[in-house]
C-alpha cells in the first residue's frame, strides 16, 4: 500500500470509528474505544484487554490497561445502538451490491477454559462441533449475494445462569435480562428489525431453530411478509447460507417441516 492509500484507509477507518462513538453516550469515550477497536483489529491472537493495551500504548501499558478494562467492564453504554448505527453506515455499501435477500438466524460458540465468564457453561459449540465449555450468542444477520451484516447480536444466558443470584451479581448481570431460550432470543431480534424498517429478506435458519413451533408461528404473512425457510446448518459460511437461498428460490411459502426436517448438525435448542 502506498503512502496515499494508507492515509485513505486510516481516514475511512476514523471516520468508521467516530460514527460509532457517537452513539456511546459520552464523548470520554471516544478515545477508549478508538483503541479497543485499535486492539481488535492490530495483529495477536490474544484479544483480551491487558495484550491489548501493550499493543496499542506499549510506552504506557499499565494506565492503558486501566482505561480499557474501565471502557469494557464499568461504562455503561448500549450494544444495540451501536449495532443500529453499524447497519445504518454500513447497509446503503451492501445494497450497492443488490437489494437484501436474507436475514439469517444462527448463533456462535466460544470456547472458554474457566467458569466465570458470563453464560459460559458445557453446551453445544458449533467451532467445536461438540458439547463443551463456551459462550453462546444468537445473532441475525442480512445477507445479499455479496456479503452479509450482524444486525441483532445477544449472548444466551443459561437456566442455571439465569436463576443463579450470586453468579449475576458477581458478573454484573442486568436485572432485566433474564432467561430465553435462544429460538425466543432469535423471535425477539427478528420483531426488533421489523419494527426498525430494515430491508426484508427471506428468513433463514437451520432446523435447530426451523422445528421450534413458537419462532415459526412468530414469523408469518398475517405479521410481515416473510416466511422462514429451514436449512441444515452450513459448514461454508455465507456460500452455504447462499446455496440455502437459491435452493429455496426468492418466492415467499417456503415453510419447514415440524417432523420431517432432516438431521441438524447442532442439537435441540
Amino acid at each position: 500500500m502506498d503512502l496515499q492509500g494508507k492515509d485513505d484507509a486510516d481516514a475511512r477507518f476514523s471516520a468508521h470509528v467516530d460514527g460509532l462513538a457517537s452513539v456511546l453516550g459520552h464523548a470520554d469515550r471516544a478515545g477508549p474505544f478508538h483503541d479497543y477497536v485499535v486492539g481488535l483489529m492490530v495483529p495477536g491472537e490474544r484479544k483480551s484487554v491487558e495484550p491489548m493495551a501493550a499493543r496499542t500504548a506499549p510506552a504506557r501499558t499499565s494506565a492503558q490497561h486501566q482505561k480499557l478494562l474501565h471502557f469494557v467492564g464499568v461504562t455503561a453504554w448500549s450494544d444495540d445502538k451501536v449495532l443500529a448505527k453499524v447497519a445504518e453506515m454500513v447497509l446503503p455499501a451492501i445494497e450497492r451490491h443488490g437489494p437484501i435477500e436474507a436475514w439469517i438466524v444462527d448463533d456462535t460458540g466460544f470456547p472458554k477454559k474457566g467458569s466465570h465468564s458470563v453464560g459460559v457453561t458445557r453446551q453445544w459449540c458449533g467451532q467445536l462441533g461438540k458439547q463443551d465449555n463456551c459462550q453462546v450468542a444468537v445473532s441475525l444477520s442480512l445477507a445479499n449475494r455479496h456479503a452479509s451484516l450482524p444486525v441483532a447480536y445477544r449472548l444466551y444466558v443459561p437456566r442455571e445462569w439465569a436463576e443463579d443470584r450470586v453468579r449475576r451479581t458477581k458478573a454484573g448481570i442486568p436485572e432485566e435480562i433474564g432467561f430465553r431460550t435462544k429460538p425466543e432470543i432469535a423471535l425477539e431480534q427478528i420483531r426488533a428489525a421489523c419494527d426498525a424498517g430494515l430491508p426484508r429478506g427471506v428468513v433463514l435458519m437451520d432446523a435447530g431453530y426451523g422445528n421450534h413451533t413458537v419462532l415459526r408461528a412468530g414469523i408469518t404473512p398475517s405479521d410481515w411478509p416473510m416466511w422462514p425457510a429451514s436449512c441444515r446448518r452450513p459448514r461454508s459460511g455465507l456460500r452455504g447460507w447462499r446455496r440455502c437461498l437459491r435452493s429455496r428460490g426468492r418466492a415467499a411459502g417456503v415453510l419447514p417441516s415440524s417432523s420431517n426436517e432432516a438431521p441438524t448438525t447442532s442439537p435441540s435448542r
